[in-house]
């Protein structure tokens, strides 16, 4: 039976808007549309259409002014961490590089927390067994979506993975098979003000 744990929501959210001066514009809300939410089957990008998987995550890329104008991240946007924690994989996705943090926070059932930034530039500085500070920066968005017709947009995904794990073969594939990671819904993890629409 899996115990109970307690870990403090992450001012991830603050630290995108403050980091990249969000907050000059006017920011009042992140927007997420249908197909950007953890487990949504819909795909937002392009033409639309049905996802082959389930999202594993949370896509932070549209936000509503304090006049209602709805205003797009771009591959300038810098991209903060959660926790504090220790960078253990980075690897190329379709848009850009996956970066993978280990965090100590325990399940009780010798499982470790990890955050996962999809579609990313990692700084020049970033490597694997770096150990970063909550809020530090890591990343800028990739701009390599523009060619594929998908706005700029940072992933976050948060999976709980045995401690034991050989992170050699950590890859999307992996965190998406539940008889080895637990994805989780980054909601439950991130404070932020939104909107679904």
């Amino acid at each position: 039976m899996k115990q109970s744990y307690t870990i403090t929501k992450s001012q991830f959210s603050e630290f995108l808007i403050k980091q990249n001066s969000l907050d000059t514009f006017g920011f009042h809300e992140w927007v997420f549309y249908r197909g950007m939410f953890f487990n949504d089957l819909h795909a937002w990008w392009g033409g639309g259409g049905v996802r082959c998987n389930p999202h594993e995550g949370l896509d932070f890329c549209f936000y509503r002014d304090r006049d209602g104008l709805v205003l797009g991240l771009d591959a300038k946007t810098k991209i903060p961490l959660m926790y504090e924690g220790k960078i253990v994989l980075i690897h190329d996705d379709f848009l850009g590089k996956s970066i993978y943090v280990s965090h100590d926070m325990h399940d009780g059932n010798m499982n470790i927390l990890h955050t996962i930034y999809g579609h990313t530039v990692p700084l020049n500085t970033l490597h694997t067994e770096k150990t970063l500070s909550e809020g530090e920066i890591i990343a800028t968005i990739s701009d390599a979506g523009m060619k594929k017709n998908i706005h700029p947009h940072v992933h976050v995904t948060v999976a709980w993975l045995p401690e034991s794990f050989a992170y050699e073969k950590l890859n999307w594939e992996v965190l998406c098979n539940p008889h080895i990671a637990t994805l989780c819904n980054p909601l439950e993890f991130i404070n932020c003000k939104y909107r679904a629409v």
